[in-house]
């Protein structure tokens, strides 16, 4: 069985949600705190094993790859002025191999997946979602390692899920479970967005994925589904009445980052990880609590 060492990043949506931001800046390099969103995705890949990363951008997103390129003049400059620290944060985004490829037309989440299918090949491969940053704590592996350690394990492909409240299933893709064993499940179907009371379960597909290549053979139907695009969760419910595409309810905090509130959620959370700022930042929101009671 071949290992897991490639990665797809879809990252050629429109950013819509964050306009006017997003207007002339890629909503993958939003900042969180101090690092783009993109970069916490990417951390996580080379985390879990992965070699070879393709990112699918798409208009105006030269600033990703300008990102991840190193930057001489500006290495110079923080060299000379003796901020090494500074310069070695600088330098990390650019310590890892990543291509990319051009969604020419903005025709789904599936589309983006199919268009990186020849640097794939005839191996199995990760997808990692840019709107979806999952922290781990301590010793628990992160979430994209916990889905290849079970793909390596069934020999399947593996999609990773967590609970939502049933109030929110018909915003995800949403697993139709059979069987359970443990965090996984054989999964019955897949279903995009289940209208509004109608989801099999509140288990929801949370932007990891292990597949093998059969599931090009899918996506490359160019099947319209739900919001008239080319739908992924349509693909993998097709790959699973070929072969066993199972469910993994990895460990790990996931965060939104494709809503505003979810953005600042990620934001506040992070900030407070950064013994920087933390203490005055516990501060800050210590005293705007006491203001919002006095107001009461």
């Amino acid at each position: 069985m071949k290992t897991v060492k490639k990665a797809i990043i879809p990252a050629a949506g429109l950013g819509t949600r964050f306009l006017p931001a997003t207007k002339a800046m890629p909503k993958e390099m939003l900042p969180i705190v101090d690092r783009p969103t993109i970069e916490y995705i990417v951390e996580e890949a080379i985390e879990s094993g992965i070699e070879d990363i393709i990112i699918v951008t798409g208009k105006g997103k030269r600033a990703i790859e300008d990102h991840f390129d190193r930057n001489l003049e500006l290495e110079d400059n923080l060299k000379g002025k003796g901020k090494l620290e500074l310069l070695d944060k600088v330098n990390q985004s650019s310590k890892v191999e990543i291509h990319y490829i051009r969604q020419k037309e903005p025709k789904g989440l599936g589309h983006a997946v199919w268009c990186a299918r020849k640097f794939i090949g005839n191996e199995p491969f990760a997808v990692l979602l840019g709107d979806d940053i999952v922290r781990t704590q301590g010793e628990e592996k992160p979430a994209l390692r916990q889905l290849i350690d079970q793909f390596e394990e069934t020999e399947s492909s593996i999609v990773g899920v967590q609970q939502v409240p049933e109030s929110e299933t018909h915003r995800y893709g949403v697993i139709d479970p059979l069987t359970i064993e443990g965090r996984r499940y054989q999964v019955s179907n897949f279903v995009e967005k289940p209208e509004q009371g109608t989801a099999p379960s509140n288990l929801a597909i949370m932007g990891r994925y292990v597949f093998t290549p059969e599931i090009f053979d899918f996506l490359d139907r160019q099947e319209i589904g739900a919001g008239g695009e080319i739908q992924l969760t349509d693909a993998i419910q097709g790959l699973n009445e070929l072969q066993k595409v199972y469910a993994y309810d990895f460990e790990g905090t996931r965060y939104d980052v494709g809503e505003k509130l979810g953005f600042v959620k990620t934001t506040v959370d992070l900030a407070l990880e950064n013994e920087e700022i933390r203490e005055e930042l516990y501060r800050y929101l210590a005293q705007k609590l006491e203001e919002s009671k006095l107001m009461k």
